[in-house]
């Protein structure tokens, strides 16, 4: 239920019904009509640019037009105790006690399902993370992980399905490079030797780790000849490489539905059937490319080969689909993947990239276009780099895994619920800076731990008093007032299934912290209140002072219930 979208529909319905009244047509656009909560210093619950809208497309006052709607509004509705104009002709409502008991009991009969959406159901798949099996995650890999995660949730809230995907990049030149590195490691193991010193190799200790795990498995294992055992070695190289992964994904909260091999991609000759479908369709065609831009022209090698055009799509230019040894590029592999995904028949693709592959998006949308006929959108976004922070100063860890941060590091310094809602305190396109000693804070510095905070108290309220807050609260008609705090409360409260519906439809869910911090924060000052001023007490005498006040503090708890499960975040009681 949101509460905007139902007012605005009826108010534009009454003032479409009475259009002869505006001197309006059917052919007026309301788009731009907006419904929202005032600034808190205009005590009201809604205001409305509706007038200001009309004014501009029918060229008459707005103050008139305010007027003319402010008057049929008091005629045929009985939801508002006031309708005010203000400025230039911007209307502000406030419901009146009815409306409020009304929306109260709604809210609390939607339960778990407040503020999601109600609109179609729809599928998605959603490929996050993919970082290459070649080690565990870092730093950079879980803001993505974790925006990929909760992007999930948030769409799954609004009722829709959601595939959560991880594409295994197990083919190519660093899976030899990886494997070649487990196998000088398994050789330094079994023979003493020392650790060959080769460019591209990976020198980090959880190499060692599996390849200790590889000789419980294998201890009769050849290691005479690289090439030979390469086939076997890689597989289990990689096994224990993606069992890294997925116990730091794991340590996170986070399970993917779908594990896809690019290895495997390659093996079912997908990746030439894919271009032959685009050849058909003449988006594939053999030809000429132009140097690179600052590619020295005379070590640039002209070569025939197969060229996707990209530029018919909306790419900066075409793409190379073969090396110059005819072998296929990263990106022609990865045009199979994305025909793989069309074929199961998604309404949405959804890829979440590292900081490093915003130059990739154009070129891989357009293929996604040409594969699918432009009927399935694939929406593209980036995370850019989180920065460590400690005592003010940037922070380094030991770098165990060996020229980057571990998640198992990172965890070591922090607990998961901080992670996944400090990952998301900043929008997912700026960089992140992660402050160790704000999220270890227990003040309202912490964003997290202010938000937790809340709850708890809520929580201890309802133990004072010894009562279920799951129990059905009745509301006291006769003296249902809200004061000032209850009031701000509950008008946020009401913005919350806007807060879903913008972050689903922009993938923002950066917006969901942001909110239950701002709730919280409304919380902290009632509940403040009471230590100042004795008539903000919730608890005279061992009861509760106004048993409406239960239903805004219900309300606030439920709303933050939501909103952490959303986050997946955990709510302790007490704290």
């Amino acid at each position: 239920m949101n509460t905007f979208e139902i007012y605005k529909k009826k108010i534009l319905n009454l003032v479409i019904e009475n259009s002869e009244n505006f001197n309006i047509d059917s052919k007026v656009n309301f788009d731009d009509v907006v419904f929202e909560i005032p600034p808190q210093e205009f005590n009201f619950d809604l205001s409305s640019n509706i007038a200001l809208i009309l004014g501009k497309r029918t060229k008459q006052s707005p103050i008139k037009l305010a007027n003319l709607i402010k008057n049929l509004l008091l005629k045929n509705f009985n939801d508002f105790s006031e309708v005010s104009i203000a400025g230039p002709g911007f209307i502000n409502f406030r419901f009146n006690s009815k409306t409020y008991q009304k929306l109260i009991l709604e809210i609390l009969k939607s339960n778990y399902k407040y503020g999601s959406s109600s609109k179609k159901n729809k599928k998605y798949n959603i490929e996050f993370v993919s970082a290459n099996p070649t080690g565990p995650m870092h730093i950079g890999h879980s803001r993505g992980a974790i925006y990929g995660d909760v992007l999930a949730n948030l769409l799954k809230f609004n009722g829709n399905t959601v595939v959560k995907e991880y594409y295994i990049n197990d083919y190519g030149n660093q899976i030899i490079n990886f494997t070649e590195s487990v196998f000088y490691r398994l050789r330094e193991i079994k023979f003493n030797e020392k650790f060959v010193n080769k460019k591209n190799l990976y020198p980090g200790n959880y190499v060692v780790d599996i390849a200790k795990k590889i000789l419980i498995d294998a201890p009769e294992i050849n290691l005479i000849d690289f090439k030979k055992i390469f086939p076997t070695l890689s597989e289990m190289s990689l096994k224990y490489s993606m069992i890294l992964i997925k116990n730091d994904l794991k340590s996170l909260g986070i399970f993917h539905d779908n594990f896809v091999s690019e290895k495997s991609l390659v093996e079912k000759d997908l990746v030439t059937k894919s271009i032959r479908y685009l050849q058909d369709k003449e988006f594939v065609v053999e030809g000429y490319l132009n140097p690179p831009k600052g590619e020295d022209i005379k070590n640039w090698k002209k070569t025939k080969r197969l060229i996707f055009k990209s530029t018919l799509f909306g790419d900066d230019t075409d793409r190379s689909l073969q090396k110059n040894d005819g072998s296929w590029t990263y990106f022609a592999n990865d045009i199979a993947y994305h025909a793989d995904k069309v074929s199961r028949e998604y309404d949405y693709l959804i890829n979440i990239l590292g900081a490093d592959h915003t130059g990739y998006i154009k070129r891989i949308s357009a293929a996604t276009s040409a594969l699918s006929e432009n009927k399935i959108s694939l929406i593209c976004r980036v995370c850019q780099l989180v920065k460590l922070f400690k005592n003010g100063q940037p922070y380094k860890m030991s770098k165990r895994a060996g020229d980057f941060i571990s998640v198992r590091e990172f965890l070591n310094e922090v607990n998961k619920d901080s992670i996944r809602f400090m990952m998301l305190n900043r929008s997912n396109d700026v960089e992140l800076d992660f402050d160790f000693d704000k999220v270890l804070e227990k003040t309202r510095e912490n964003p997290v731990f202010y938000v937790q905070y809340s709850y708890a108290r809520i929580s201890s309220l309802f133990r004072t008093l010894n009562i279920d807050a799951n129990k059905v609260f009745e509301i006291n008609q006769n003296e249902f007032e809200l004061n000032p705090h209850e009031l701000n409360l509950f008008r946020k409260i009401l913005d919350w299934p806007k807060v879903i519906e913008i972050a689903s439809v922009k993938y923002e869910p950066h917006r969901i912290p942001f909110y239950l911090y701002e709730l919280a924060t409304l919380f902290h000052s009632y509940w403040s209140k009471g230590n100042e001023d004795p008539s903000y007490k919730f608890i005279i005498d061992g009861k509760i002072k106004n048993t409406n006040t239960l239903l805004i503090i219900k309300l606030v708890a439920l709303t933050i219930e939501n909103g952490m499960r959303i986050l997946d975040v955990s709510l302790p009681t007490k704290m």
